[in-house]
């Protein structure tokens, strides 16, 4: 390492341990109560190849919770370290390789009326994907149903992860061509589909913002573009309700996600015929599934202590969960407590 790398790396690294020392305490606090395990934090993957936006060097920042990654393009920013971010509920649920949709015997009647997704962190870790004339939208297309959008580019134009995430599924995958599935902490799921280069592997974490590929035309398509889809557990839902594709903004930080949007019928635009009344309704649904909690059944739990750490009765999370207080209880059963 010269010495002027040396320098801006010393540089940098005061500036974490100061100027953002209140954050990383913060993030700490958060993260510390998702694990109790104190081992390193995994480095993020580097791609592979040359000539794009490149993950060059991970530097601690004296916070194990916060990290600073170098690009090659001369950029960085602060990212919530791998281990503090990978949920094991996440990225265990479902964890599928092989195949290019993980969630195939999750019914749709199985998912909540409404769910609270939140799309960033206090680091804001988004990325647009790709800015480009949208040339297909979400909904019904020739009599089939399209569940992604498409947007125009040339080929070998970049394409970057939307959030932090780890790769799922990387492979030629029939009709979507050349695709990279990338599943994120907050559950979402975003494929990116055509491209004529994959530049991350199975398994890579990736950061908001890392290319991932490049823009092409393989599989069934007419011309280069990308297609580009966001599932939450396996079902579709308009791309535009996270992201403003004229500018590439991210619409809000946090997503109320309804059922009903996972109809291929249910764009984004159909949600604003009268703006007020959708907003107090939105706000109710957002309560009401804020309110709900769930707890995972661990090693040693029993009914009581579930019902006492969550300041409920044994009674009632037998009347949510349609059990009895005799019941049996499982390692990683899922639990309506609220």
């Amino acid at each position: 390492m010269n010495f002027v790398r040396f320098y801006i790396l010393s540089a940098l690294i005061f500036v974490a341990s100061s100027a953002f020392a209140q954050e990383a305490d913060s993030l700490t606090v958060a993260a510390d109560s998702l694990r109790t395990t104190t081992e390193p934090a995994v480095p993020v993957a580097p791609v592979r190849t040359l000539g794009k936006v490149e993950v060059i060097d991970t530097l601690p920042t004296g916070n194990d919770a916060l990290h600073i990654v170098l690009f090659n393009d001369n950029t960085w920013r602060y990212v919530l370290a791998e281990d503090y971010k990978n949920d094991p509920e996440v990225f265990n649920d479902h964890w599928d390789v092989d195949n290019t949709h993980a969630y195939r015997d999750v019914a749709l009647e199985s998912l909540p009326e409404a769910t609270v997704i939140r799309l960033v962190d206090s680091l804001e870790s988004y990325h647009y994907p790709y800015i480009g004339r949208i040339t297909s939208r979400y909904g019904p297309r020739r009599g089939r149903a399209h569940q992604g959008l498409d947007i125009g580019l040339k080929t070998g134009d970049p394409i970057y992860a939307t959030f932090d995430g780890k790769v799922r599924v990387s492979k030629a995958a029939g009709d979507y061509g050349n695709l990279v599935v990338i599943r994120h902490n907050n559950g979402l799921e975003t494929y990116y589909a055509h491209l004529s280069q994959r530049d991350v592997q199975v398994g890579d974490w990736v950061v908001a913002g890392q290319q991932i590929g490049l823009g092409g035309s393989t599989g069934r398509s007419t011309g280069p573009h990308l297609h580009y889809e966001v599932r939450y557990k396996g079902q579709s839902f308009d791309p535009e309700r996270l992201i403003d594709f004229t500018n590439g903004n991210l619409r809000r930080s946090e997503l109320l996600l309804k059922r009903r949007h996972f109809s291929i019928y249910a764009k984004y635009e159909q949600d604003f015929g009268d703006e007020e009344e959708v907003a107090k309704q939105e706000e109710a649904e957002r309560k009401a599934a804020a309110a709900v909690q769930y707890h995972t059944v661990r090693s040693g739990d029993t009914l009581g202590a579930i019902a006492r750490k969550y300041g409920t009765s044994v009674s009632r999370i037998c009347q949510l969960n349609n059990i009895k207080s005799t019941s049996i209880l499982r390692i990683g059963q899922k639990l309506r407590v609220k």
